[in-house]
Formats: C-alpha cells, sequence, structure tokens
C-alpha cells in the first residue's frame, strides 16, 4: 500500500495548488501532527520548532526570508520556493508605481479627495489646481532595473513597450536568464553607471547579506537629480534614512515601495503600498501549484528542483528501488555509499550525483530493495544528513 504523506499547511493555501495532491495520497491540514512536509507563504517559521519528521519545507512564494534555511540544510532538508511563478503580478505592481510617480497621481488624489463647494466652484478649484500635479510621461523616459531575474526581464518588456529606454545591471545573470533578456537593454557595468543615467530605478534582487542596504546614502547620491526609486522586492534593499534624506534635499521625487514603517508614512513623497506586489488570485495560484508539484515530485520520487539549498537534481525512474541520500560536499562520499551497496549484495542500476555549495544530493535506482540495516548504515556514514528509501508505488 502506498505510503501516506502528512502535510501541515501554516497558512491558507490556494485550493488550486491542493488539488495536485490526491486525498488518497496525501493528508493536508494545519494541525497534522509528525508531518512528512510543511506548506508555508507568510508564516514566521524562523523561531519555530520544526518537527523532526518533516522531510521537506515549501514556500508558496518568491522569497524564503521566513524559512530557518540553514536549520533546514543541517537536517538535509530542502527548502522549495516558486521562482517567477508570481512575476506578471509584481510587474504589473512595478508599471503602476511608475505611473503612479511620474502622474503625481497620489497628491492629485488627496487634492480631489479635498474639494468642497458645488460642481461650479469645485470645476474652478480644478482648473486653478490641477497645473500644481502636472506630470510627466514614461516615454523616452530611462528605467535601471538592478536584477533581471523572472520579474526584471518582464519588467523590463513591459517598459520597451510603453516606450522607455532600459538599462539593466546583475552581476549574477544566469545563462537562461541572459537568453531571454530582449536585446534592447542596455547592459550597465556598475550599479553607479545604472544610477546616474536613470529616470527611475527598480529593484529587484533577493535580500541577501551583501544586498542588504543596496540602496545607501552614497548610492542615492549618485541618482540622477530628480529620479524616482521603486522597490517591490525587500524592505532593507533600501536604507530608509538615506532615502529620506534625498527626498527631503529634492534630489529624489519619489520613493515607490510596497514595505510600510513609520518614517516612510510620514513623507507625502513617499508611496507605500501594503505589500500587495504578488496579492493575486493568479499569482497565489501560480505559487501553490508550482511549489506543490515540486514537492510531490520530491517526496514520492526523491527528485529536487527550485530549492534554495539543495542542487537540482532529476532522474527517470528505471527501477521500483530507489535511494536519496543528502550529504555534506566532502570527498569520498559516493565511494563509501557505493561499497556499502557492494557489500551488501546491492546492484546500482541508475545514479545521479550533484553538489551545490556545501551540500550534496544523490539519487540511486537498484535492482534490489535496501533493508532496514543498510539504510541505517549509510546513514551512519559521516557527513550524511538524510537517507529515504523511496519504493515505486502505484500512481493515486
Amino acid at each position: 500500500m502506498a505510503k501516506a504523506f502528512k502535510v501541515l499547511a501554516l497558512n491558507r493555501i490556494s485550493p488550486t495548488g491542493l488539488k495536485h495532491l490526491p486525498a488518497g495520497r496525501y493528508q493536508v491540514g494545519d494541525d497534522v501532527g509528525q508531518p512528512d512536509a510543511i506548506l508555508v507563504r507568510s508564516h514566521n517559521m524562523l523561531e519555530m520548532d520544526v518537527p523532526d519528521s518533516v522531510l521537506a519545507v515549501a514556500r508558496a512564494g518568491a522569497g524564503t526570508n521566513n524559512v530557518p534555511v540553514e536549520k533546514m540544510s543541517a537536517r538535509g532538508v530542502p527548502v522549495f520556493f516558486a521562482p517567477g511563478a508570481n512575476a506578471n503580478a509584481v510587474k504589473e505592481l512595478v508599471i503602476a508605481g511608475l505611473l503612479l510617480a511620474s502622474r503625481n497621481i497620489v497628491p492629485a488624489l488627496r487634492f480631489t479627495a479635498g474639494l468642497k463647494g458645488d460642481d461650479a466652484t469645485m470645476r474652478q478649484l480644478v482648473e486653478d489646481g490641477k497645473k500644481a500635479y502636472a506630470g510627466t510621461e514614461l516615454r523616452g523616459k530611462t528605467l535601471g532595473i538592478v536584477g533581471l531575474g523572472a520579474v526584471g526581464r518582464q519588467v523590463a518588456d513591459a517598459a520597451i513597450a510603453l516606450g522607455m529606454q532600459v538599462i539593466g545591471y546583475d552581476p549574477n545573470i544566469t545563462v537562461d536568464a541572459a537568453w531571454s533578456l530582449s536585446s534592447q537593454v542596455q547592459k550597465a557595468s556598475t550599479i553607479e553607471s545604472l544610477l546616474e543615467q536613470s529616470d527611475f530605478v527598480t529593484l529587484h534582487v533577493p535580500l541577501l547579506d551583501e544586498t542588504r542596504d543596496l540602496i545607501d546614502a552614497k548610492r542615492v547620491a549618485a541618482m540622477k537629480p530628480g529620479a524616482v526609486l521603486l522597490n517591490f522586492a525587500r524592505d532593507a534593499i533600501v536604507n530608509e534614512d538615506a532615502v529620506i534624506a534625498g527626498l527631503a534635499g529634492n534630489h529624489l521625487r519619489y520613493y515607490v515601495c510596497d514595505f510600510p514603517g513609520n518614517k516612510l508614512l510620514a513623507n507625502d513623497r513617499i508611496i507605500a503600498l501594503p505589500h500587495l506586489g504578488a496579492s493575486t488570485e493568479e499569482a497565489e495560484e501560480n505559487c501553490a501549484v508550482m511549489v506543490i508539484r515540486q514537492l510531490r515530485d520530491y517526496l514520492e520520487h526523491g527528485n529536487i528542483a527550485n530549492t534554495v539549498n539543495f542542487p537540482n537534481v532529476g532522474m527517470p525512474r528505471e527501477s521500483a528501488y530507489r535511494v536519496a541520500i543528502a550529504n555534506a560536499n566532502v570527498p569520498n562520499m559516493l565511494g563509501q555509499i557505493s561499497t556499502a551497496l557492494a557489500q551488501a549484495g546491492i546492484n546500482i542500476h541508475n545514479m545521479m550525483n550533484k553538489s551545490r555549495g556545501e551540500m550534496a544530493y544523490t539519487l540511486v535506482d537498484t535492482d534490489s530493495a535496501l533493508p532496514d540495516k543498510l539504510i541505517a548504515q549509510i546513514a551512519a556514514i559521516p557527513g550524511v544528513l538524510m537517507v529515504r528509501a523511496l519504493p515505486l508505488e502505484a500512481e493515486v
């Protein structure tokens, strides 16, 4: 009989995504004990006592700042995420942010909300006051994009369609991302060169130690006078005090972000939205479907795609018997695993091993089942973090 997997959902997960976990094979709920996996969106897991039974964590979103990734890595637990699944939603909000700033829409709305009098009086007040809110068009302006991942590339395409010039900076761009980037995007060799040329700058990088305060006082000063800064990535990428000082000195025109804070809300030239970047029905569905499919493939077959801490490893099943091993990336690990299998009389049908930084992961298809004693022997090898036997079960 196929093993039933228990999945703890720490947030409400899109029903469209949950349909990919068949009821006959999966038990999903917010009070599941001894779960095999955790599904999470915004819940803060950093101080959570994650049960020892957990084999995987799946974050239905693009970032994993709310997940204790290092602790999970030390236990051999992959942390899945959904890169690009919410890219269209974020892209659309970035374009909205560009328009809000370029056309002075927020102060104009405040102006009209304060109008009083009969219709004739209002018409006169509008004619007298609208000049204060005259804006600029996006066409012909330069947009600088820092980070050319899934969101950054879509923003670039949309900006080009609006008639903007686009400059991009991303020293870590992947080969696949580079191939899909429009040839009209000019390459900046440094952030500073991008900042000094751009009328608008939008940030699309993850929050890492090297990106914290990426836009500081020095880089605000390097921006083109009158520029607009947009941040729909992570709040700590931008130093709030530096931006506020830039606005106060009229060096910056607007700061548009998705992360309200007490300092920001007090400034009329800061447009702070309530973290709406991925808050669409479509994005929530896309993220849930993507990450749940990845989670299921891992639980049932050991394949890994799109984690923040493991290499991508996908191997077609060629045998009814499979073992998955997560271990520290150290010498002679494969040799020790192969030796243990050979000494037990287990023939290797197929094997795949990949590493990512300090983590390595191995899938082995064998011609016969591994006895529990052998599983325990492999688990006892110094550096092995996790071992799972994955017999091929009937599809549900």
